[in-house]
């Protein structure tokens, strides 16, 4: 199954952290979208972490980042700064989708 999970919210950190984990650690592929105060998170080095876990992909919206302050300096290359096309890509191909 592939599991999207779009974060709009820097409040559900511990929650994305443990669904990912876990959906990737039952072998599910499992696609991060970040965009509005969800891109705070990714200031985070374990939020970001995520993106080297096999089967995790991420991509956050550049608009919402820069909208935010985000700084995107310490942000790892395999994180795609993207927009809301990255969004509806993982909408359309996802089996299901959580929103935090």
């Amino acid at each position: 199954m592939k599991l999207g999970i779009l974060v709009t919210t820097d409040r559900h950190f511990d929650d994305v952290i443990g669904l990912a984990r876990a959906a990737a650690a039952k072998g599910h592929e499992v696609r991060i979208f970040n965009m509005d105060a969800g891109t705070k998170l990714l200031e985070n080095p374990g939020f970001t972490s995520l993106s080297k876990i096999p089967g995790i992909s991420m991509s956050f919206c550049g608009h919402s980042a820069k909208h935010h302050d985000v700084n995107q300096d310490g942000i790892p290359p395999d994180i795609n700064c993207g927009s809301q096309y990255n969004n509806a890509v993982m909408m359309h191909d996802c089996q299901k989708v959580i929103n935090l």
